[in-house]
C-alpha cells in the first residue's frame, strides 16, 4: 500500500528524541508530514511557550501546519490556528477562545468521546492507543474493530494513533482511518526521510 504523506501527523515527545531536538523538528517538516504536534506535557505553560515559539517558526518557514497541544492560551497568544486538545479541555474551552481557533482537535477513546467531540465542534479526533505501545505501558490497546467504529460513528476525519509503525500503518486505513498520527518512529529513527518513505510504502 503506498499512503500519501500528507495522511500522516508527527506528534513529539522531546524524552524520545535522538539527538537535539529542534534538528529533529526540521528534519521532520522536510519530509512531507501534514502537520507536527508539539506535545510536550511535562512542561509548565511558560515553558511550553519558549518551547513554541521557536517549533513555529520552523514550522513557519517551511510550510507545514503546527499544531500546539493542551496549552490553548500559548496558541492564542502566539496567532496559533491549531490546537489540540482532551476532550475534558474542549468541554471546558469557552466559546470566545474557541473563535480563535481555524482547527481543534481532539484525543478521543471511545465512541461516545468521538460524537460529543464533533458535536462540540472538532475539525478531527485522533483515536488510540491503537496498537500495543510503550507510552501507554500497562494499558490494552483499544484495536482495529474500535478504530472502525469510530470511523463509522463520526463525519469528521479520525486519525489513528498509538503503537502505528510501517508494519502495521496499513491496517488503520483500512479500517477507515483518514491518516495517522505517529510519535516513536519519527523521534528514534536515525534518518526521518528514510523513516517517512518506508512508512508510506515508497521504495
Amino acid at each position: 500500500m503506498i499512503i500519501s504523506t500528507s495522511k500522516i501527523i508527527c506528534v513529539t515527545n522531546r524524552s524520545l528524541c535522538e539527538g537535539d531536538f529542534f534538528e529533529r523538528i526540521e528534519d521532520v517538516v522536510s519530509c512531507g508530514v501534514k502537520a507536527i504536534i508539539l506535545r510536550e506535557k511535562d512542561l509548565s505553560a511558560e515553558e511550553y511557550q519558549i518551547l513554541a515559539e521557536k517549533f513555529v517558526d520552523i514550522c513557519r518557514k517551511h510550510k507545514v501546519e503546527a499544531v500546539l497541544h493542551s496549552f490553548a492560551d500559548v496558541a492564542i497568544g502566539l496567532g496559533v490556528p491549531a490546537i489540540h486538545l482532551s476532550l475534558e479541555a474542549l468541554r471546558k474551552l469557552d466559546e470566545e477562545r474557541m473563535k480563535c481557533f481555524e482547527k481543534i482537535g481532539v484525543s478521543c477513546h471511545s465512541v461516545d468521546d468521538a460524537v460529543e467531540a464533533e458535536r462540540l465542534g472538532a475539525a478531527y479526533i485522533t483515536f488510540g492507543h491503537v496498537f500495543a505501545t510503550d507510552c501507554k505501558k500497562g494499558l490494552a490497546p483499544r484495536g482495529l474493530s474500535a478504530l472502525k467504529k469510530v470511523c463509522e460513528a463520526v463525519k469528521i476525519p479520525v486519525y489513528a494513533i498509538g503503537g502505528i509503525n510501517i508494519e502495521n500503518i496499513g491496517l488503520v486505513f483500512e479500517n477507515g482511518a483518514v491518516g495517522a498520527c505517529v510519535m516513536s518512529g519519527f523521534m528514534k529513527c536515525e534518518n526521518v526521510n528514510d523513516f517517512m518513505k518506508k512508512l508510506v510504502g515508497e521504495k
